[in-house]
């Protein structure tokens, strides 16, 4: 895992036990993880947070993590953000795919559809993949076209 990037993680009460463990798992190999919450897991609006992580994810300052029950919502939120590609990953190669070949700058995860050691697998493999670039920015590039 990349140690010296930044992590933005949040989520709504849906997926605030899985995001507890991830920030955890993360914190315990030596990521640096900012929780820009929830903070509790009485019911939320998962807009706010997911907004929040994009942002800071746009603007550079590392890559984010979102959960919520399924992960749709959260999906929904970070992709209406300008320069976001958050992937909804259900299983490692979704996460790597999504890396390589989409260089997804937020791993998106429904806490109610995996199992804590799946949803810890996802995130390292979606941790460890780089972008290859070659073709695959070209499509990128036109994904950011208006």
């Amino acid at each position: 895992m990349t140690k010296n990037e930044k992590i933005f993680i949040g989520s709504d009460h849906g997926g605030f036990r899985l995001k507890s463990i991830i920030k955890k798992y993360l914190e315990d190999a030596g990521v640096t993880v900012e929780d820009v919450g929830c903070h509790t897991s009485e019911s939320c609006d998962y807009p706010a947070f997911g907004k929040e992580v994009a942002k800071r994810v746009a603007g550079g300052e590392g890559r984010g993590i979102l959960i919520c029950g399924s992960g749709l919502g959260m999906s929904m939120v970070a992709n209406k953000v300008r320069g976001i590609r958050a992937a909804l990953a259900g299983n490692e190669y979704m996460a790597k795919m999504s890396r390589r070949h989409n260089d997804a700058n937020i791993l998106v995860l429904g806490e109610r559809v995996l199992g804590e050691d799946l949803a810890l697998s996802i995130v390292e493999a979606w941790l460890k993949t780089e972008f290859e670039g070659g073709r695959h920015q070209r499509r990128i590039d036109l994904i950011e076209q208006d």
